[in-house]
């Protein structure tokens, strides 16, 4: 757990500075490279960003001292992400994603990272067995899943802030600029644009199962399960829908609530993966160009997601659970707010 929590405090760190425009290349692209070494620097911190989350520089020294104090092999870990990720944003702050592989470069370097991290922090602990942390295609894929979802999700969002994260080679079959998709006379090729990239994306799930399905310790697998499922739910309700390119698409609260309860084991989990990649599958239009490509990867999907034994749902849990489940879901709104806006962060992994 707290190698886990300074993980996090030590990536929120590395990502401000990536973020925060006010800091010129010159000092920033070095501070990207040697960040990983402030972290042996006790008296390291830096005073000068303007960015919201700025505090985490700040009291840096609170962080570095921490880490310190975790186990060499925690440290090691912590260490060797950062100095890799602090290379990947540095290679990608002046260079837009325009392949689908540098796709895939960039989401690795901010997401796939921290899935590949995490995994060697569980294994590390012994609360998992050695191949969840060895092998790094699964843990990367569970990153590259979570980030592909928030970059899909979040087009008009970035566009107003003048960001863009959807690859060229894909967005330009459909438009002149990326920017373009926004206009309502484009809706029709911005909607075609949407669907091939969610494609791309559900592309991950079966890696994703299958790292799941070698968890033994239950907190981690809650810990890793729930912001999947929330990815999927999420890519169900952007897929060939409009609303991508005039406002902000969300799953309702209750639905986050009832996944957060509900993803506690892998036989559950299939069969919430396999309930949205239904949903889908039936708004596939025939006229679609990647509708075959979207049909082929649902039925690679529901191969793995179906029932293998008895589904665990809500009604085998035991009384206890139930009531502790009910309790959740009488709480006040500004709480599910809360809950909803944690599960958010779980999956803008790459951005948070």
């Amino acid at each position: 757990r707290h190698a886990v929590c300074i993980f996090y405090l030590v990536l929120r760190a590395l990502d401000t500075i990536e973020d925060d425009m006010t800091i010129s290349l010159d000092i920033k692209v070095p501070m990207l490279h040697e960040f990983h070494s402030y972290l042996y620097q006790p008296e390291w911190k830096y005073m000068e960003s303007k960015e919201k989350d700025r505090q985490v520089l700040e009291d840096f020294p609170t962080i570095s001292s921490e880490f310190r104090n975790l186990s060499k092999v925690y440290q090691d870990v912590i260490s060797d992400i950062c100095h890799k990720m602090g290379v990947g944003m540095a290679e990608f702050l002046e260079k837009k994603v325009d392949s689908q592989h540098e796709w895939d470069k960039y989401c690795h370097y901010v997401a796939g990272l921290v899935g590949i991290g995490l995994s060697r922090l569980f294994s590390a602990s012994e609360l998992e067995d050695p191949i969840v942390g060895q092998d790094t295609e699964l843990a990367n894929s569970m990153g590259l899943f979570l980030q592909k979802t928030n970059i899909i999700r979040d087009y008009l969002e970035d566009q107003l802030e003048g960001r863009e994260f959807w690859p060229r080679e894909v967005w330009s079959r459909y438009a002149k600029k990326l920017s373009d998709l926004a206009r309502p006379e484009n809706i029709d090729m911005a909607v075609k644009c949407l669907n091939e990239l969610i494609t791309n994306a559900l592309h991950h799930v079966p890696d994703v199962l299958m790292y799941l399905s070698r968890l033994k310790n239950q907190s981690v697998f809650n810990f890793c399960a729930i912001p999947q499922v929330m990815a999927i739910a999420t890519l169900a309700a952007c897929y060939n829908n409009k609303q991508v390119f005039r406002g902000v698409v969300k799953i309702r609260k209750g639905q986050a609530v009832t996944l957060m309860m509900d993803a506690t084991n892998i036989q559950a989990v299939k069969a919430i993966m396999y309930q949205y990649v239904e949903e889908i599958y039936q708004k596939i239009p025939s006229t679609d160009p990647s509708s075959n490509k979207t049909q082929q990867i649902i039925a690679s999907i529901r191969a793995m997601s179906l029932p293998s034994g008895p589904m665990a749902s809500r009604h085998h849990y035991s009384p206890i659970y139930l009531s502790c489940a009910m309790l959740l879901a009488a709480l006040s709104w500004q709480y599910l707010s809360t809950v909803s806006k944690a599960a958010e962060e779980f999956v803008q992994t790459g951005e948070n």
